[in-house]
């Protein structure tokens, strides 16, 4: 049994194979096995459209992702300036630890406000 992601990976490679095999038939074979069932213009046009179309489809694709990169360099604040990174580096290095209340240190500390609420 195949997990559910291998079975969509073998439905997207079956179907890019077939439409690449179609898509080499129309290109190359289509006078001889197309067009006599179905006549839709003269080979070399059927050709020229074959080629034109996923290259116009490839071309906007690539502006798409180009405008996309200037989209978001144009809206994307700048970076701290690298001195600035490193002096907060630095003060953090500097500042005194402040110790961390341990579980008995807590307890104890509770222990000595709910004795002065009693005492109040």
């Amino acid at each position: 049994m195949v997990s559910k992601d291998q079975a969509i990976g073998g439905a997207i490679l079956l179907v890019c194979v077939v439409v690449a095999v179609l898509y080499l038939v129309a290109l190359f074979g289509y006078k001889q096995l197309i067009q006599p069932w179905l006549n839709i213009g003269s080979a070399a046009s059927v050709q020229f459209w074959l080629i034109a179309i996923p290259v116009f489809v490839a071309f906007i694709a690539i502006l798409f992702i180009g405008a996309w990169i200037g989209w978001t360099m144009a809206t994307t604040p700048p970076p701290k300036p690298i001195e600035e990174i490193t002096t907060e580096i630095e003060d953090k290095k500097e500042e005194p630890k402040v110790e961390e209340p341990t579980p008995a240190t807590e307890a104890v500390a509770t222990e000595e406000k709910t004795a002065t609420k009693k005492k109040k």
